[in-house]
């Protein structure tokens, strides 16, 4: 058998499909926080997070909606993860306590370990999780292999595959 191209061991997440993930994210998490089931606030893990977490908080009515930037792949190389923008200080109180945070993937755990520390009350809840970063994330919707790669619709363009035997 050939090598795999890194398409052919990948996911393919659409628009639609992104969507409906998130609205089921939501769906899992209403009525789940701590405060009479209600959530103080959104936190979406910035860049992948921000669409998910836009869905969830529209879906859960939720208006306090800020975001963390973290930097921790350079296209598909993964590094140490670093926070190069903090949310507004109001999230980070009481350890995150009735805080969503949101991010699109869980992968290693790299990202959320390190939001974790920032925020330790805080519920994490995502799209996708890897085997190695579930343990990290509280809610999640689909679990993938750790060797799968998962292109998201903003990573993506329509265009022509060559057929995988031969070309006639």
């Amino acid at each position: 058998m050939p090598d795999l191209l890194p398409h052919e061991k990948g996911f393919h997440v659409s628009w639609d499909q992104l969507h409906r993930d998130a609205r089921a994210l939501a769906w899992r998490l209403d009525g789940k926080g701590p405060d009479n089931g209600s959530w103080r606030g959104v936190l979406g893990i910035t860049r992948g997070g921000l669409v998910p977490a836009a869905v969830v908080a529209r879906e859960l009515d939720i208006r306090m909606v800020d975001t963390i930037s973290v930097k921790s792949y350079n296209h598909q190389e993964q590094r140490d993860p670093e926070v190069i923008k903090p949310p507004q200080a109001s999230f980070m109180e009481n350890g995150g306590e009735g805080v969503l945070i949101v991010d699109d993937l869980v992968d290693t755990g790299k990202t959320l370990q390190l939001v974790r520390d920032l925020f330790p009350k805080a519920h994490f809840a995502t799209c996708y999780a890897k085997p190695q970063g579930e343990p990290l994330v509280d809610t999640f919707i689909t679990e993938v292999s750790q060797d799968t790669w998962i292109f998201f619709p903003w990573d993506m363009a329509l265009q022509y595959v060559q057929p995988y035997r031969g070309t006639d």
